[in-house]
């Protein structure tokens, strides 16, 4: 197989990380994933985004850089996917930054720009600031919980704006909002071909169809996906959907033992949602002995 670097971009809670999780085995490659909780500005920034603005960018802006260092000799053994591109930080950077700081921080991004690899094809996914929001809720990373509507709108602008005018490597543009990649089997399949395609990395089996009928693509695809095949992705859905309410209840525990507020609602309610993700998983793959547990 020919090698490629694929970035996917979005904005906060689009789904960038679970895609490339998805495509990571169809498409056969390493994965790059963004260390974004490795900040440890960013619970203050998004408490006080003027405070500890710069803190917070200046991290990220190293942080990615010594990732994107990897990028040459990942590329040389396998394909890569990564959820992030190194010009998301100057993104964020224009949109939080200022005065002297912005201007320290563009001398400092010039130079280590220079020195990153380009994507082969970058990925973007779009949806409207009520699903982000909504994304944003269910996965309840405790320094999101107070996250400003705002602010996402504020981004997903951002994002617009630079897309709608990158030319530094190949864009593949798709509107996530009627696609749910993760438990809709026809939609990743979708993704997935629409990717090959402009990767030039072979023919899809399937007939591609054209963005503008994504409504009518979900109905028609997912009549031609075998029941199996369905029902394998199906649960790989219902796994991602526990492992991220497990995460609620693993954030719900690490509060406690800081001896923070937690609320028992929260825990009881994150708990239930996992027991109910695993039941279906169970149903899904033929487990007996599931459906009668209290």
């Amino acid at each position: 197989m020919q090698s490629f670097f694929l970035a996917i971009e979005g904005v906060i809670g689009v789904g960038k990380t679970t895609l490339a999780r998805l495509l990571q085995p169809r498409l056969g490659t390493e994965l790059l994933l963004e260390a974004f909780e490795e900040n440890p500005f960013l619970s203050d920034f998004y408490a006080d985004r003027a405070r500890y603005a710069f803190q917070t960018q200046m991290f990220f802006l190293l942080s990615r850089y010594r990732q994107q260092q990897r990028v040459s000799t990942l590329i040389r053994q396998r394909p890569l996917i990564a959820d992030y591109t190194f010009g998301k930080d100057h993104l964020f950077a224009q949109m939080n930054l200022g005065g002297d700081e912005l201007d320290v921080y563009e001398q400092l991004y010039t130079v280590l720009a220079e020195r990153v690899s380009m994507p082969d094809l970058v990925v973007y996914l779009r949806a409207d600031t009520d699903l982000l929001m909504m994304r944003i809720a269910m996965r309840d990373r405790a320094y999101e919980r107070e996250m400003d509507p705002c602010y996402i709108e504020g981004l997903r602008q951002a994002y617009e704006r630079y897309f709608s005018s990158y030319t530094r490597s190949p864009l593949l543009v798709i509107d996530a909002q009627d696609l749910d990649f993760v438990k809709d089997a026809s939609a990743l399949a979708f993704i997935e071909g629409q990717v090959r395609t402009a990767l030039g990395i072979g023919a899809y089996q399937r007939t591609l169809p054209q963005m503008e009928s994504v409504g009518s693509v979900r109905a028609s695809a997912a009549a031609r996906e075998t029941k199996r095949a369905v029902a394998g992705w199906d649960a790989v859905g219902e796994f991602l959907a526990a492992n991220e309410a497990l995460g609620r209840v693993g954030t719900v525990l690490a509060e406690r033992a800081q001896g923070l507020p937690h609320g028992s609602q929260e825990m009881a309610g994150a708990l239930r949602d996992v027991t109910g993700r695993l039941r279906c998983l169970a149903r899904i793959v033929g487990v007996e002995g599931w459906e009668n547990q209290p």
